[in-house]
């Protein structure tokens, strides 16, 4: 079976990018142009899918006693940004999650072994937060895991930093450039 990635584009929504966003990560803005191209790329590679991951909590979810309400299921918060919607009719897929993870409680991990991935891209915001979280437990399902640095965005360079040394220790992290390239017999 031929190697299959899945490009995880983590929380870019309202609540999270842009100038009215209640929880800005400051760095989302600037990574937009970087994930349009991966996704452009990755709609013309057979072997690569796109999940777009969805922040979607509940009213009273638990996560609001320790961080403040944020991404209501079916609000503008919740939806993602105008410059990065997925595509149905390319076949990218949402994965609605209610915790920092995307594998936690959510079909991600079906979906993902259902279309044959053995390897999870990371991308979005918080590096050091959600999609450090992600990557973690892509590596403790056996996936191997690769993260796009500057697809890849937290409130400051030092939190973004962080995350990225953190994942160095058990994913291939790699600029944009350098997968599109390495990766290209996908």
């Amino acid at each position: 079976m031929p190697e299959r990635h899945c490009i995880t584009i983590i929380d870019m929504l309202n609540d999270f990018i842009g100038p009215k966003a209640p929880l800005r990560c400051p760095g989302g803005e600037a990574i937009v142009p970087n994930l349009q191209r991966l996704v452009k790329w990755a709609h013309e590679h057979e072997n690569v899918r796109v999940v777009f991951v969805q922040e979607a909590h509940r009213k009273n979810d638990a996560d609001f006693k320790v961080r403040p309400v944020h991404a209501i299921k079916g609000t503008w918060g919740s939806d993602f940004i105008p410059e990065l919607r997925p595509d149905e009719e390319k076949g990218d897929y949402i994965v609605q999650k209610r915790r920092h993870s995307a594998f936690a409680y959510t079909d991600l991990d079906l979906y993902l072994r259902e279309e044959g991935c053995d390897t999870v891209v990371v991308t979005g915001v918080w590096t050091n937060v959600c999609c450090r979280s992600t990557a973690s437990d892509a590596l403790y399902r056996a996936y191997k895991v690769i993260v796009i640095s500057d697809c890849n965005a937290s409130a400051t360079e030092e939190m973004h930093q962080s995350g990225l040394r953190d994942m160095a220790l058990f994913a291939e992290v790699i600029t944009l450039d350098e997968y599109m390239k390495k990766y290209d017999y996908l």
